[in-house]
């Protein structure tokens, strides 16, 4: 065991640091760095989605210390917004393959669960793309007895870390949202289209709770997910997930990280039944065009009437990333029997239409128009696959608010989308 202050010796000057998305923060090891921030030169800490601010984040320590985010997180969407961070665009799937061409990859820093009787420690809650450095980047950890220790490619000897330290920091929980009218309207349209021993992919939030809580009659589905979360647990729980129809890893619940409640942590330590693995296998659009009747529900912020969707974006301004959207909806498009649905509702907070003749200034196309197979708000799912142009727009114009469908016609009709 090494003291938390032995990291620095592994960490040269423009030497870039890789930490893993969300709970698998090493909040000792970052409190260190912090610490010691005027020890150090030009080092860059490469992460995404990270929930708590930080003073490095916040830019705090110059150019000793600085964060590169892949995917803007509640703890640094105002420090980016601000300049005091920066933000690289990539596919998940691609995110370890884009660390690994542009920067030094010197070192990954993690939390990590107890070792096993055989040695073994897990990267608990994530695989993400830190798991693709196992055994080519050194990796020194902290070891928490609150990280659960989950299977699948997401483990490493101890005794080959670099060193290691203890740590007892509880992990962030992330409690399913309530939710609303809106959410319960478009989780029913999509679960009365997802059949029996269809593969799940889900995102996180209040839409996408809603619809795992309205799946609970069906039966033999699978998951084939990046992020795994109390609602797909309660569903394994309730008889309703059991992987019995998948290809690949069957009654396998597969993901690359997990996000939830400290229930869904004590689930998953010692649970063979989950798997993780890296985000550039479990993510690649090729992997998951294997799974047969693959659904894709993923948010969207904005749609434009030719079926673009800016999911990054709200306003025009950079809320998170693209994540993983644009891998499933790829894989799900491959996939015998796929299924995507991108999910919003029809009007934001102020009653303003998410649904418009083109998409708001500044705002960045994630899903492309190609892509993109349903939309679905509150008031139905537009199919758009394989329509012409003027199908989108109507189909578009069906689901969008009520109070702005009349101008959403003429604005259509004045583009040419419709005659």
């Amino acid at each position: 065991m090494n003291a938390p202050e032995d990291v620095l010796g592994h960490i040269p000057p423009g030497a870039d640091v890789i930490v893993p998305i969300g709970a698998g923060e090493p909040v000792t090891l970052l409190d260190t760095l912090e610490a010691n921030a005027d020890r150090l030169d030009g080092v860059r800490i490469h992460r995404m989605d990270p929930y708590r601010e930080r003073a490095y984040i916040r830019g705090e320590f110059g150019d000793h210390l600085r964060h590169v985010d892949y995917f803007l997180g509640p703890g640094s969407r105002e420090a980016y917004w601000a300049g005091q961070c920066d933000l690289v665009p990539v596919h998940f799937s691609e995110a370890a393959a884009v660390m690994r061409a542009t920067t030094r990859c010197s070192i990954v820093l993690a939390a990590v669960s107890p070792p096993d009787r055989h040695g073994y420690v897990s990267l608990g809650t994530s695989a993400d793309y830190t798991a693709s450095f196992i055994g080519d980047v050194p990796f020194f950890v902290e070891v928490n007895p609150n990280v659960p220790h989950t299977a699948g490619e997401n483990q490493l000897p101890l005794n080959e870390a670099v060193g290691w330290c203890r740590s007892r920091e509880p992990l962030p929980e992330v409690f399913p949202s309530e939710p609303g009218d809106r959410d319960l309207a478009i989780a029913g349209h999509i679960a009365g289209r997802v059949p029996d021993g269809a593969c799940l992919q889900v995102g996180v939030g209040r839409i996408p709770d809603a619809l795992l809580s309205s799946l609970s009659g069906h039966r033999d589905l699978g998951v084939h997910t990046e992020a795994l979360s109390d609602g797909i647990m309660e569903l394994v729980l309730g008889g309703v997930v059991t992987g019995a129809r998948k290809r690949q890893m069957r009654h396998k619940h597969v993901a690359t990280f997990c996000v939830g409640t400290r229930r869904l942590y004590d689930w998953l330590d010692h649970n063979g039944a989950v798997a993780m693995a890296p985000a550039a296998w479990v993510n690649n659009p090729r992997v998951v065009a294997r799974e047969p009747g693959v659904v894709s529900i993923n948010a969207t912020s904005e749609v434009d009437l030719m079926g673009q969707a800016a999911s990054e974006t709200i306003a025009g301004r950079y809320w998170s990333g693209s994540g993983g959207q644009t891998d499933f909806a790829r894989g799900a498009m491959y996939s015998e029997g796929g299924q995507g649905f991108l999910v919003l509702h029809s009007t934001t907070h102020d009653g303003t239409s998410r649904v418009n003749l083109r998409l708001t200034p500044g705002s960045v196309v994630t899903t492309l128009k190609n892509t993109v197979d349903n939309i679905v708000t509150e008031y139905g799912v537009a199919e758009l696959r394989g329509r012409t142009f003027r199908e989108r727009a109507e189909a578009l114009i069906r689901v969008a608010h009520p109070d702005h469908r009349d101008r959403l016609r003429h604005d259509a009709r004045e583009a040419g989308l419709l005659s």
